[in-house]
């Protein structure tokens, strides 16, 4: 069995005054504050996601 993927996630811009559809995909994300890092599995969920969010998320690379 292989090994999952897996991504970390950083919240850099606010949900205020952002429509309800993006606030609740950074829920989704497990991203609720300012500059908060999750680590979540690499899936096209997740990439369309983080393509919907470019102004609000960015990913990490170790």
């Amino acid at each position: 069995m292989a090994d999952k993927k897996t991504i970390k996630i950083r919240q850099i811009g606010s949900p205020i005054r952002r429509p309800e559809v993006q606030r609740k995909m950074l829920i989704g994300l497990g991203l609720n504050k300012m500059h908060k890092v999750v680590e979540v599995q690499d899936t096209p969920e997740v990439r369309g996601a983080i393509r919907k969010l470019p102004h609000m998320v960015e990913v990490i690379n170790d």
